[in-house]
């Protein structure tokens, strides 16, 4: 048996060491780090965890990128084993005992600490008894801090959305993987509901929503950050997460994706949205694995919970082998690469063998990657290359999907990529109806063993407590108010760490992007609201032109001036592609500051109509390059990337 598991790929070997010490690898602090669960017993009682062991960092990103497979196994078995487990437990239990010894408070709230997975155990030991003596001043507190702690307690978070908290809420949760139909089962009762809102992960999703039910003769609108549709009659809305409605009461509301709740990034929006989307029935649509945290949430935040599990209604399977060889591609198959620039190149490729190809990553606006996807769906191409964004609300009827690898860059790193994304990723093959099996291989003889193991791996349960909660802007001002602080990131530094003591349910969601933005917003003559809004522009501070755009654009509303809409000029080229994606997601920032600042940036119908414009020149353009290709049949000096080597778009 030694022998056999020796043989194994490294990257197999490390996943299966992970899985046998009940531990992942996770991203924080600008590190990857390994991070493990388990349970205590003290004194009869049980105290699970989920934590970082203080040892359990495994370097910046540029060490890890540098290692070999074989030394990030070594790393991890150095870091993280028996006796590794032994020194954290013996320093969980001793920090339990000495909570234990306190007369007059509830120990397992405090000991709740402990669940927190990307964080190290010795910050969440402090935090424990920071909740102890917490607990044990409020008799004696004084008003001023009483008043302080009050401001930024989210133990009541919950019932902070008084629409929903009123309402007796039945919650349906819809479980299952891939090509399951549970998004089907739930749009099917929202179709019929007098009123419902539907919430997405995606502004792709929230759309091909909308267009469904508008097609069932429903009066619905659309919203999201960057687009508003907005029918006077609509009895329906379909709208991102983030745009939820929480006075609007309607009959069925659908939340798509649940699973994302353990989303240190985005996770905060799906906690908002079981707590206070204002339905009598609520969908809660995702992963198996999401089941045990929904229940803890659904407990938490009040109302009846059913749990409906569905399987796969096509069979998956991996092909026997690789594909080896584009050559050996069919009509129906999809290319999975993960960057931008490995898309294109592949897409190149696969022109030479005679093939039509639509090309789908994420730095595309949705509607053209629906354009793309159509595409396929409809015949007019007849292979799909595509990054992992087509794993979430794109229509691919798949008959094989291909890895070309099983690694990616995180922002951090490269390294393999997680089991439920693999899974995710593969569950696009096969389309009931359409294909009744799907199948999955890998390019090359590793990535295929790499892909078979994950998608072998049995899936880790979302944690059950700990759930991630961003700050509004009310919870903002009342510590500002309780304080005096008028500084946004000092607010948000009070946030984070009021939740951490006063909260045993609640996390802070990951506010590092959001704290870059504030230290220069802060400089500006701006009001909280002002610069709390800006905070949360989606734009991205990486593209200097963009983020030179927002500061422009802070400056404007400090002087009280209107700010211009920003053009870009395409530089023609190789390059053409790049400016239009950019000027896209230039036009999609502005409009919307335009919906929350309309006196500032006045120009936001016009945002909207050059985001379509750019889209379809997008499209046009990548439609053109296909073109060429094929006419041309000549690559681009493509070249197979080595296993390991560092990718970036």
């Amino acid at each position: 048996m030694t022998d056999t598991i020796e043989a194994l790929p490294p990257e197999i070997q490390l996943d299966d060491y992970l899985a046998e010490h009940n531990a992942t690898i996770v991203t924080t602090e600008g590190s990857h780090a390994v991070s493990v669960h388990g349970e205590l017993e003290l004194d009869g009682h049980r105290i699970p965890y989920h934590l970082v062991p203080d040892e359990g960092f495994l370097g910046k990103s540029g060490k890890w990128r540098k290692l070999s497979a074989e030394d990030r196994l070594a790393l991890v078995k150095e870091r993280w084993n028996d006796a590794a487990r032994l020194k954290m437990e013996a320093q969980l239990l001793a920090c339990a005992r000495e909570v234990f010894a306190v007369d007059g408070i509830e120990p397992l709230r405090a000991l709740s600490a402990f669940m927190a997975k990307y964080e190290r155990a010795k910050v969440r030991c402090a935090i424990a008894l920071d909740r102890v003596a917490a607990a044990r001043s409020r008799q004696s507190a004084d008003k001023a801090a009483a008043k302080t702690r009050d401001a930024v307690n989210l133990s009541r978070y919950p019932e902070s959305f008084a629409t929903a908290y009123a309402m007796q809420r039945h919650f349906i949760a819809v479980l299952g993987p891939t090509n399951s139909g549970k998004t089907h089962a739930a749009m099917e009762h929202l179709q019929k509901a007098k009123s419902g809102v539907y919430l997405a992960p995606l502004r792709l999703l929230a759309l091909e929503n909308y267009t469904r039910l508008q097609e069932a003769g429903i009066a619905v609108s659309l919203i999201t950050g960057e687009q508003r549709k907005l029918h006077p009659d609509a009895t329906h809305v379909a709208s991102t997460v983030e745009m939820l409605n929480p006075e609007r009461q309607v009959e069925v509301a659908v939340i798509d994706e649940i699973q994302l709740l353990d989303d240190p990034d985005r996770g905060a929006a799906w906690t908002a949205a079981v707590c206070g989307v204002p339905a009598q029935t609520v969908y809660l649509v995702g992963a198996p694995e999401s089941r045990e945290a929904i229940e803890s949430l659904v407990a938490r935040v009040g109302g009846t919970l059913e749990v409906r599990t569905l399987e796969r209604k096509t069979a998956l399977q991996m092909d026997k082998a690789p594909l080896l060889s584009l050559k050996n591609l069919k009509p129906g198959d999809v290319l999975i690469a993960f960057s931008r620039r490995e898309v294109l190149n592949w897409r190149d490729k696969v022109i030479e063998q005679g093939l039509t190809v639509s090309a789908i990553y994420g730095n595309l606006s949705p509607e053209v990657r629906q354009a793309q996807a159509e595409r396929f769906v409809s015949g007019e191409t007849q292979v799909v290359v595509a990054t992992d964004a087509i794993g979430m609300g794109l229509n691919t009827p798949a008959r094989r999907i291909i890895f070309t690898t099983a690694s990616k860059w995180d922002g951090y790193a490269e390294g393999v990529i997680a089991a439920p994304l693999a899974k995710q990723i593969a569950g696009r093959a096969g389309r009931f109806g359409k294909h009744e099996t799907g199948y999955v291989a890998g390019f090359d003889g590793l990535t295929h063993k790499t892909i078979a193991a994950l998608l072998r791996q049995k899936a880790e349960p979302l944690p059950n407590n700990g759930f991630f909660v961003a700050p509004s802007l009310k919870y903002l001002e009342a510590i500002s108010q309780a304080t005096g602080e008028v500084r946004l990131k000092a607010l948000l530094s009070l946030f984070a760490k009021h939740i951490n003591v006063h909260d045993e349910f609640f996390l802070p969601a990951n506010l590092s992007d959001q704290m870059e933005k504030a230290e220069w917003l802060d400089a500006l003559p701006l009001s909280l609201a002002d610069r709390y809004t800006f905070s949360l522009c989606p734009i991205s501070t990486k593209i200097p032109m963009l983020e030179s755009a927002l500061h422009d654009w802070a400056e404007h509303r400090a002087r009280g001036k209107a700010a211009p809409l920003l053009r870009m000029m395409g530089t023609g080229g190789r390059n053409e592609l790049q400016y239009l994606e950019d000027s896209c997601k230039l036009y999609a920032a502005y409009a919307w500051l335009g919906y929350r600042m309309p006196d500032t940036f006045p120009d936001g119908e016009m945002a909207q109509l050059l985001m379509q414009s750019t889209s379809e020149r997008i499209d046009a353009l990548l439609q053109v390059q296909n073109a060429k290709k094929r006419k041309s049949g000549k690559g681009n000096g493509f070249e197979r990337r080595k296993p390991g080597a560092r990718r970036r778009s």
